[in-house]
């Protein structure tokens, strides 16, 4: 008989913590850039594919290129969405990277990242989209599959909510607000959706392949 071993995960294992380097020098980056009038998101930022980049060079945008499907992950807007996001990194991150082991967590990481922009360019209805949101949303979801009798506890609600619960809930709310997009809501919910859905099917995939990742 296989006996289960838990052990306290480390507040900063090594991916989370590059993670969060990486993203944290990139904002500095980007506010030393702007006070040099130089928007880094005009190049690192995920352009609408169906713009055209004649059009968008009048403007001073290099409209949509392949790698952007990379750097928008390492992007932010102002400092609550990279502290939001970084908090949802270090909080469910450090977790999972513990259960799942550095290689796979990295590799979780970006094919969320990934789904996100994948959808969000499908779905349209944007210029250009920053952040690490979709990557965060694939870790939301993939601890939810993995650890959904878990109790949360959150700031505007005081009382104990479990993953299996919570997690959905804001996947719904993120549909929502792609179907009935409200004016003014600049933010990226296709991406968000495409990046839970991409975590959700991820760790599912090594569920079913791989019954030694999961104990």
């Amino acid at each position: 008989m296989s006996t289960v071993r838990f052990t306290r995960p480390d507040n900063f294992p090594p991916v989370v913590k590059n993670l969060l380097i990486i993203n944290g020098l990139v904002f500095v980056a980007q506010l030393i850039f702007l006070g040099k009038n130089i928007d880094l998101a005009d190049y690192g930022g995920l352009y609408n594919w169906r713009f055209s980049s004649d059009d968008l060079a009048g403007l001073g945008k290099i409209g949509f290129k392949p790698y952007q499907f990379v750097t928008h992950m390492f992007m932010h807007a102002s400092f609550s969405h990279i502290l939001f996001n970084m908090f949802g990194l270090w909080m469910f991150g450090r977790i999972l990277e513990s259960r799942l082991g550095s290689k796979k967590f990295l590799i979780l990481y970006f094919v969320a990242g990934l789904g996100a922009a994948f959808l969000q360019e499908i779905m349209g209805g944007f210029g250009i989209a920053i952040g690490a949101s979709g990557a965060i949303m694939g870790i939301f979801a993939a601890f939810g599959y993995l650890f959904p009798n878990t109790e949360l506890m959150l700031i505007f609600l005081p009382i104990p909510v479990k993953a299996k619960y919570f997690i959905p809930a804001l996947i719904a709310l993120d549909l929502f607000g792609g179907i009935y997009k409200a004016p003014g809501d600049n933010i990226a919910h296709w991406a968000h959706l495409g990046g839970a859905i991409a975590g959700f099917l991820l760790v599912i995939y090594w569920n079913k392949t791989d019954r030694n990742s999961f104990y």
